[in-house]
C-alpha cells in the first residue's frame, strides 16, 4: 500500500550526523554528572529540533528550529502546571489544541510551532518533570538550541552556499524540463520547476526582506532567478512544436548551473543554433540574456525587480496573518477538530486505566495534521509505524541494560530519524517511537512494560483520530477538490486578459504567471493527496484528475502564445481573448454546479492560424472533460 512505499528522496547525511550527536550527546553528560533525567529532557528537546530541522539554508534554520523552542517551552510549561490533576489538564490541553491548530495554518514555521506547542504540553501533563517548573522548559529548549548549534557550524564556511544551490537547482530543473520538451516526460518535469522557483523565490526573497534589499550576494541571486524565469516561459512553446529541442540547448542551462552554484564569472557566448521560429527566437534570446545576466558584473540593486513582489514590512505581516487566522473558517475548523480529539483522548486517558498515559493524546496530535498530509492515511502509517518502532524499543529495553549503553544506543536511533522521516511518514513514525520510549523510560524507569502499554494507546489514539477527526467532519470525506479546481480556473481566466491585454507590464506578467502555477502545483498537491483518502474521496479525486491535467495545458497554451506575441507573432484580436476568456468562467462555473451542463458550452472557434488556436484547443478539450460530469461532481473517464 501506498504508506509503505519508500519515497525515492536522498538521505541528507550532515542531518543524520546532528540528529544522533544532538540526541546521544546529552544522554552521556546526564549520566556523567548524575542527572539522567536532565540528560533525557535536554535530548526530548534535541528530538524536537531534529523534526524542525528541514531547511537548507543557515537563516531559515533559525527561524526553523528557534521559533518552535519558545512556543515548546510554553507548551511544556503549560502541560507541568495540570500534571496529576486530571480534570483541568483536559480543559487546559483542549485549549491548548485549539490555539495549536489554528496557528498551524499560517505557514510551515507556524505549522511546527502549533506542533511543539501543543506536543510538549501533553508530555508536561503525562510524564513527571523535575523541579522547579522552569527546569523542563529550561532543559527541553536547551536540547532544541543544541541542533541548531550544530545545524549553524558550517555557516562561516558555506555562508551563501545554501541559496545558491537553490537558484542552481531550479536552473538544473529547467535544463531537465527543456530536454523534455516535445517528450512524454514534460508534463512531470514542468512540476520540478515549478516547486524548484517556488523554493528559491520563498528562500531568497525571504531573506532579503530582512536584509532590506541592499545585499549585494542576494541581489545577484535574485537577478539570475529573474533571468530564469523567459527561459520557463519559452519552454511551453518549444514543448508544443512536438520534436525535441537540439542538445545544445539544455547543455547550455547545465553550464549556467554550474556557473551559478560555483559564483563563477566571465565571458562565454553559449553555442547554440541559429533560431528560425518565433518559439527558436524565443528560446534563443532567454538564453543569451540569462548567461549575460549569470556570468556579467554585478547588477545594479535598484534595477532588479522582485518577480513576485517584494514582502510587506513585519508588522503589517503579522497584522494581515491574525486577521486572516482569527476570521478564517478553515483555521477555526481544523482548531476545532484538533481541541475534540485532544479533549476525548485526555478525558479518556485520565478516566479509564491506562497508567496515566499521555501516548494516546500523543498519537492523535502527530495524525492530525492535515498540512502534513492525508489524515486517513497517516493514521494508518501511525498504527503501522508504531507496530515496527515497538518491536525495536521492546528488544532494547530486554536486552539492553539501562545506563551508559543507552549512549551507542540513542546515537543508532537518532540518527534514523531523518533517514527514516526522508522516506514518509510511517518510516518516521517507527524511527521516532524506540526513541521517545526510551527517553520515557528514563523519566519513569517502566521498562519493557511500557511496550505493550504504548501499543494499544497508540490505536486508540488513531481511532479517536479516526472517528472524531475524520468521520464526523463533512469536508474529511466529502471533498471540495471540485471548488478549489474552479478557483484555478477563474485564475487561469485572468492570467488570460491579462496575458494579452493593452495596459498589463512585464512585471504584472510574470508575476501573475508565476502565481498561476503555484497556485496549479497547490491544487496538484491537493489532489494527490485526496487520491490517498478512502472511497468515495479518492474515487472521486480519481475522476477529476484528467480536468485537473488540462487546466495545467491551458496555463502552458497561455504562456506559450504570449512568449510567441513577444518574438515576432501577431497579436490576436481582443474579441478572440474575451471569447477564451468568457469560456474559461463557463468553465469555472459547469465544474462549481457539479452538473454536466453541456447545453452552455459551445465549440471554441477563430482563425487557425491565430497565436490562439493552441490555448482554443485546450479549453475545448477541458470543456468537453467537464462536459461528462455527473451529478456526483466528478468527471466522467
Amino acid at each position: 500500500m501506498a504508506v509503505l512505499r519508500p519515497q525515492p528522496t536522498p538521505v541528507n547525511r550532515a542531518a543524520v550526523v546532528r540528529a544522533a550527536v544532538a540526541l546521544s550527546a546529552p544522554l552521556a553528560v546526564g549520566f556523567a554528572v548524575e542527572r539522567p533525567v536532565y540528560g533525557a529532557l535536554v535530548s526530548m528537546g534535541a528530538l524536537s529540533g531534529v523534526i524542525g530541522d528541514t531547511a537548507d539554508a543557515y537563516r531559515m534554520r533559525i527561524f526553523n528550529i528557534a521559533v518552535p523552542q519558545v512556543f515548546g517551552a510554553v507548551g511544556v510549561t503549560l502541560g507541568t502546571l495540570v500534571y496529576d490533576r486530571p480534570a483541568l489538564a483536559v480543559a487546559v490541553l483542549t485549549s491548548v489544541a485549539l490555539v495549536s491548530g489554528m496557528i498551524s495554518s499560517i505557514g510551515a514555521v507556524a505549522s511546527v510551532s502549533g506542533l511543539l506547542l501543543l506536543l510538549n504540553a501533553v508530555v508536561g501533563a503525562g510524564l513527571p518533570m523535575p523541579s522547579p517548573w522552569w527546569a523542563a522548559p529550561l532543559l527541553l529548549g536547551f536540547g532544541g538550541l543544541l541542533v541548531l548549534a550544530l545545524a549553524l557550524l558550517g555557516w562561516p564556511l558555506r555562508g551563501g552556499a545554501p541559496e545558491r544551490s537553490a537558484v542552481a537547482r531550479a536552473y538544473r530543473t529547467v535544463a531537465d524540463l527543456l530536454g523534455a520538451a516535445g517528450g512524454d516526460a514534460y508534463d512531470g518535469r514542468r512540476q520540478a520547476v515549478t516547486q524548484a522557483l517556488d523554493d528559491s523565490y520563498d528562500l531568497i526573497l525571504a531573506r532579503r526582506a530582512r536584509d532590506h534589499g541592499r545585499n549585494p550576494t542576494l541581489v545577484r541571486l535574485l537577478a539570475q532567478l529573474n533571468a530564469l524565469i523567459p527561459v520557463v516561459e519559452a519552454a511551453p512553446a518549444a514543448h508544443q512544436r512536438g520534436r525535441p529541442l537540439p542538445a545544445a540547448i539544455p547543455a547550455a542551462v547545465r553550464v549556467l548551473a554550474d556557473a551559478v552554484e560555483h559564483g563563477r564569472r566571465g565571458p562565454c557566448e553559449p553555442d547554440l543554433p541559429a533560431p528560425a521560429t518565433p518559439t527558436e527566437r524565443a528560446v534563443d534570446h532567454a538564453l543569451r540574456h540569462a548567461a549575460t545576466v549569470v556570468l556579467g558584473t554585478d547588477p545594479d540593486p535598484d534595477n532588479v525587480d522582485d518577480c513576485l513582489g517584494r514582502p510587506a514590512a513585519l508588522g503589517v505581516r503579522i497584522r494581515r496573518t491574525a486577521r486572516d487566522v482569527l476570521f478564517s473558517e478553515a483555521s477555526w475548523r481544523y482548531g476545532l477538530r484538533l481541541a475534540l480529539c485532544i479533549g476525548l483522548a485526555q478525558a479518556l486517558a485520565s478516566t479509564v486505566e491506562l497508567d496515566r498515559s499521555y501516548w494516546v493524546a500523543l498519537t492523535v496530535t502527530f495524525v492530525l495534521k492535515p498540512d502534513f498530509g492525508s489524515v486517513f492515511s497517516r493514521a494508518v502509517g501511525r498504527g503501522l509505524g508504531t507496530v515496527a518502532g515497538l518491536a525495536v524499543a521492546a528488544a532494547v529495553l530486554a536486552q539492553v541494560p539501562r545506563g551508559w549503553w543507552d549512549v551507542p544506543v540513542m546515537f543508532v536511533l537518532g540518527g534514523l530519524i531523518p533517514a527514516f522521516s526522508a522516506k514518509g511518514y510511517a518510516f518516521q513514525t517507527a524511527a521516532i517511537t524506540p526513541v521517545i520510549l526510551l527517553l520515557s523510560d528514563l523519566l519513569n524507569r517502566q521498562g519493557i512494560g511500557l511496550v505493550g502499554a504504548r501499543l494499544v494507546d497508540s490505536l486508540i489514539g488513531c481511532a479517536i483520530a479516526l472517528v472524531a477527526g475524520y468521520l464526523l467532519w463533512p469536508e474529511s470525506w466529502h471533498s471540495r477538490i471540485g471548488d478549489r479546481l474552479a478557483d484555478s480556473v477563474d485564475h487561469a481566466a485572468r492570467h488570460v486578459g491579462l496575458a494579452f491585454g493593452a495596459d498589463a507590464d512585464q512585471g504584472e506578467r510574470a508575476r501573475s504567471r508565476r502565481r498561476l502555477y503555484r497556485d496549479l502545483s497547490a491544487v496538484r498537491s491537493e489532489f494527490q493527496r485526496a487520491l490517498t483518502e478512502p472511497p468515495p474521496t479518492g474515487t472521486r479525486a480519481a475522476a477529476w484528475w484528467p480536468l485537473v491535467v488540462a487546466v495545467e495545458r491551458i496555463a502552458d497554451a497561455t504562456t506559450a502564445a504570449r512568449v510567441r506575441v513577444d518574438h515576432g507573432a501577431p497579436p490576436p484580436a481582443r474579441t478572440e481573448v474575451d471569447d477564451v476568456v468568457r469560456h474559461l468562467c463557463e468553465l469555472a462555473e459547469d465544474i462549481r454546479s457539479r452538473e454536466g451542463r453541456s447545453g452552455v458550452r459551445a465549440d471554441l472557434e477563430g482563425d487557425e492560424r491565430s497565436v490562439l488556436e493552441p490555448l482554443r484547443q485546450e479549453v475545448t478539450a477541458a470543456r468537453t472533460i467537464a462536459s461528462r460530469s455527473p451529478a456526483s461532481g466528478a468527471p466522467g473517464p
